[in-house]
């Protein structure tokens, strides 16, 4: 913005240094008159000697550097160290976040001791970290030069300044330097019940694989951020069955304390009637870009208060733990509500005396990770049945490297080699995997591949399987596994030549120099060719931070006796189980039972359908960020992203007697849809930039196990969708006399599908293809 003023010679005088103690303004001024006469006044705050210093001005109170020359003084204000009061949050994960600068230089221009020039530019700068197509810039600029000088009204003495401004003029009132908030009035903006009838249509169930739904998600949930309990409340009473779990997905995701108190208001738990809805809810909560306090302490109240589900009030639990990691993230740690859930997850897990119950508090501590938490991990891991035992290690496994100490590492080598106590091969495999992956010392590796040999058929294959995957895709413990094998003991043909089908493969879905995107598939089977566990991971990193993406593990056991097999070591004794398990965005979800004994197998064997069971399905708020931003001109800036996706994540077990197979397939379903959003605003004039980007993905692993002979016979199979990828971009400015300027982008591109490698012979990477579309543009004055 520039604006030529007339300003006073002695205004322009610089006597060393210019510090703006006072202003003043008429009262009752609007808030956005009044910010660009802060930031003009802002402009006259200087001094002629280098050095740095604090000062006060429309920015707030911020650190600021001079450097003086013979002809201009440059003053360079630290944004990121301004202290002023203003809206705003993200995402606390850095995958999903947003990266921002932002730099502020005033160059003042000098001749003869008058300030001839001042120029000033303050730039900001934000981009999402995962996906660099989304960025966007702000400059705002300041030109003040001296144009004529000519004699001004004379000196006014006085003691008092406040004195001599009544004295030029009474309504003149002292006020803040420092920016003020105002929010700009909507004109024509529909009502919440208007905007909802619009919206609903594209909520409908057949329409959720579509990006149209995603981007209204988005939208609604910003509206409902502005709106009221009653408001909220009523569309809620209203709806019906169908849009009601989107409706609940969005009201959760706005996470205020009105949409908190209107959905609290809205859900009976102590019905089991709208199972579905409360899930909906506690699963909204746990995606939570932002979580309060408030809603750990209300999830608290219900968990203590009577729930007529037992799988809701499982869920419950299991996302406080989710909640309080959260919390946790964003320095809450000491919060009252953080304080009291600890103590529930942990006193929970130390008392329980139900299986149930210590399954619940250690799927919660499997969210939480709290450090106080591991030595019951240990216990349970070490000296747990084998369900719990499971559990408890696969626990660990989610802490980070200087959790897993020396101390726990013992506890891990004494569940894998069995000096204690014999354990069935999932625990002692995931015990094996944590040692690798966090710095294990040469005899940690020694032991493990002498190890290998010693073991069932399938575990030998398996951890064979797991060591060549770390050297050949280079993990952290590769240096080490290198060195131990330069050990003819350690490496030799006996060990290294065993034969089976377990398998263990990491690969990238994509690679460039500031992130990567991995897959890694490990599947283990019993003797009789039988599956034991698969289990499929995701991740997303930028840097050194990371993001559990997606995990979907799929368990079962005590099955043997259905093709008259002799069990493993260790599981004879297993109850016949399978179902399944999964991570999403760091969450652990709670798990889906397929069947649970050998009478419900065989009823489910009998009447199955072939159906897949749904693991987690609904709208998401994943990105989640706004900024609100003062610019040193007086205009007001916002910056918002937000990302959203449908998801649909379901897996399935097909067990044939008849055929002597079995079949596992697990299929993911998403869109995603980014926006940002950047507008500077003022009284008198709004611009903008909108972008968006969208995707319909979809992800699908088969694994078939035919066991009518040994060696059985696998097939696994991988694949990824065609994807269409859409960007649009549009930039706008429109004035308050209504006439203004649009300009529009589109730009389409088709992701080709592809099958992923998931075994060492075949270890090229699954590329992906650009189709790209013709781009087209619009532009015009309206």
């Amino acid at each position: 913005m520039e604006r030529n003023c007339r300003i006073g010679v002695s205004d322009l005088f610089l006597p060393g240094l210019i510090q703006v103690k006072e202003f003043y303004s008429y009262q009752n001024e609007p808030v956005a008159i009044e910010n660009i006469k802060r930031g003009l006044a802002s402009l006259f705050q200087t001094q002629l000697s280098s050095g740095t210093t604090n000062e006060e001005d429309i920015s707030g109170n911020c650190k600021v550097t001079y450097q003086a020359h013979q002809d201009k003084v440059i003053k360079i204000k630290a944004l990121d160290s301004c202290k002023i009061e203003r809206s705003g949050f993200t995402t606390p994960n850095q995958v999903l976040g947003v990266s921002s600068k932002a730099t502020s230089v005033t160059t003042y221009k000098i001749e003869d001791s008058f300030v001839i020039a001042v120029l000033a530019e303050e730039i900001h700068a934000f981009g999402l970290n995962f996906l660099r197509t989304i960025t966007g810039k702000i400059v705002s600029k300041q030109k003040l030069e001296l144009k004529t000088t000519e004699a001004g009204p004379r000196l006014m003495s006085g003691k008092q300044v406040t004195a001599i401004i009544k004295a030029v003029d009474s309504k003149y009132t002292a006020i803040p330097i420092v920016g003020q908030i105002f929010q700009s009035q909507c004109k024509g903006c529909p009502s919440l019940l208007e905007h909802w009838q619009s919206t609903r249509k594209y909520l409908q169930p057949d329409n959720l694989s579509k990006a149209e739904a995603v981007k209204n998600f988005l939208a609604f949930v910003q509206h409902l951020r502005t709106a009221k309990q009653e408001e909220i409340l009523q569309i809620l009473k209203t709806e019906n069955k169908e849009v009601l779990p989107q409706l609940v997905d969005a009201v959760t995701s706005a996470q205020t304390s009105d949409s908190l108190e209107a959905i609290l208001d809205f859900l009976d738990f102590k019905s089991d009637s709208s199972i579905i809805l409360q899930e909906r809810f506690l699963y909204a909560c746990g995606f939570a870009s932002h979580p309060s306090e408030e809603l750990l302490r209300a999830l608290i109240s219900k968990f203590k208060g009577s729930i007529g589900s037992s799988d809701i009030r499982e869920t419950v639990m299991i996302i406080i733990g989710a909640l309080v990691r959260k919390l946790c993230q964003n320095e809450g740690c000491k919060l009252k509500a953080v304080v009291e859930a600890k103590k529930l997850i942990l006193g929970g897990l130390e008392k329980a005396e139900k299986k149930e119950d210590t399954t619940m508090y250690l799927l919660a501590l499997k969210n939480a990770l709290l450090p106080e938490g591991i030595p019951l991990l240990l216990k349970y891991a070490e000296a747990g049945e084998e369900h719990i035992s499971h559990l408890a290690t696969t626990t660990l496994q989610r802490y980070d490297l200087p959790f897993i100490t020396d101390e726990v590492k013992k506890t891990l080598n004494r569940i894998y080699h069995q000096n204690h106590k014999v354990h069935e091969k999932t625990v002692r495999t995931t015990a094996a995997a944590i040692i690798l992956n966090n710095n294990p010392s040469y005899m940690d590796v020694k032991n493990i591949l002498l190890s290998i040999g010693e073991l069932p058929q399938e575990m030998n294959k398996y951890m064979l399987s797991i060591v060549q995957d770390i050297l050949r895709f280079e993990m952290p413990a590769s240096k080490m596994v290198r060195r131990v094998l330069k050990e003819m003991v350690a490496h030799n043909y006996d060990r290294f030549s065993r034969s089976g089908s377990s398998s263990a493969y990491t690969g990238y879905i994509e690679r460039s120099p500031h992130s990567a995107s991995t897959y890694s598939l490990d599947i283990l089977y019993s003797g009789s060719g039988i599956l034991r566990r698969s289990n499929l991971n995701v991740f997303q990193y930028i840097g050194k931070a990371g993001l559990h993406g997606s995990q979907v593990v799929i368990e079962a056991q005590g099955l043997e006796a259905l093709i008259a097999a002799t069990p493993d070591e260790g599981e004879e004794n297993l109850d016949s189980y399978a179902g399944m398990s999964a991570i999403l965005f760091d969450v652990q979800l709670r798990p889906v039972t397929f069947f649970n004994g050998y009478s419900d197998l065989m009823s489910k064997m009998l009447s199955a359908s072939g159906d897949p069971i749904s693991v987690v399905k609904g709208l998401i708020l994943i990105i989640d960020h706004s900024q609100e931003l003062q610019l040193q001109s007086g205009l007001k800036a916002n910056i918002e992203v937000q990302g959203g996706l449908a998801i649909d994540i379901s897996g399935a077990m097909e067990f044939s007697l008849w055929y002597r197979e079995s079949k596992t397939r697990v299929k993911n379903r998403v869109t995603v849809v980014i926006t940002s959003d950047i507008t500077v605003d003022s009284s008198f004039v709004k611009a903008g930039l909108e972008t968006s980007t969208e995707t319909e993905a979809g992800l699908e692993f088969i694994s078939t196990v035919q066991f009518s002979q040994y060696p059985f016979l696998v097939c696994m199979q991988m694949d990824k969708d065609e994807a269409p990828f859409r960007q649009f971009e549009k930039k706008y400015e429109r004035l308050s006399t209504g006439r203004g300027y649009v300009s529009q982008r589109r730009k389409e591109s088709l992701l080709s599908g592809c099958e992923f490698p998931l075994h060492q012979e075949n270890s090229d990477m699954c590329k992906v293809v650009f189709a790209p579309q013709p781009d087209s543009t619009s532009s015009g004055w309206f």
